[in-house]
């Protein structure tokens, strides 16, 4: 697929780059970008919710009440998870929720992801540019000058600019990072994209690793 290379005010800079069919052109796999988005939500999680059970919990081991003749049940201990101030019954221990997919299944979903962005026309490509200082207001007029909507936009960078970051980071709707760190849950979570040219031939180079 071709798109025309804009220029930060919007208009066309004249050149016009090819998006590799072998990411942006390929049937998207809903099932593997489902999985991959699942392992990085999942790998987010800490894991460190935790209860005391009765082992744990700090009370008078003394018998509550005699074994027999109460009329009630046996009891033996107020630890146990039947009373108030009780450990808690099966309650959440410290895991790791991190799963693993391998490292072909996790490419066919960002670029089944890439592909579903061209396909639904939410991709522009812009010339590089740099900032000679953090304007929020500058780069959000840059963003509304490319057309690229007033929803979530991902803004990918060929390498890291601490200006544009340092820009973007008070606009809610918009997240900046370089080409080291697209993943499908940031493409899927994102309305549309805006690539820096040169972001294109990264992701070819790496097609084939």
């Amino acid at each position: 697929m071709e798109l025309n290379v804009l220029k930060i005010d919007g208009t066309e800079s004249g050149k016009k780059v090819v998006l590799d069919d072998k990411i942006f052109g390929i049937t998207p796999n809903e099932h593997a970008i489902y999985l991959d988005v699942v392992q990085y939500l999942a790998n987010q999680r800490q894991g460190t919710a935790k209860t005391k059970d009765r082992s744990e919990v700090n009370r008078t081991t003394k018998k509550m009440i005699r074994q027999k003749g109460s009329g009630g049940a046996r009891h033996g201990s107020t630890k146990a998870g039947t009373f108030v101030g009780g450990g808690t019954i099966h309650g959440p221990k410290p895991r790791t929720y991190e799963t693993k997919l391998n490292k072909k299944l996790k490419q066919l979903a960002r670029f089944s992801a890439l592909s579903q962005k061209v396909l639904d026309n939410a991709i522009k490509v812009v010339e590089p540019f740099t900032m000679d200082a953090p304007k929020t207001k500058e780069f959000k007029g840059i963003i509304k000058a490319l057309g690229a909507g007033d929803r979530k936009v991902l803004f990918v960078l060929p390498e890291n600019s601490d200006n544009i970051f340092l820009s973007s980071r008070n606009l809610p709707e918009v997240k900046v990072i370089t080409v080291d760190e697209l993943n499908t849950y940031t493409i899927m979570n994102a309305y549309s994209m805006v690539l820096v040219d040169g972001v294109q031939d990264i992701l070819s180079s790496r097609a084939n690793l």
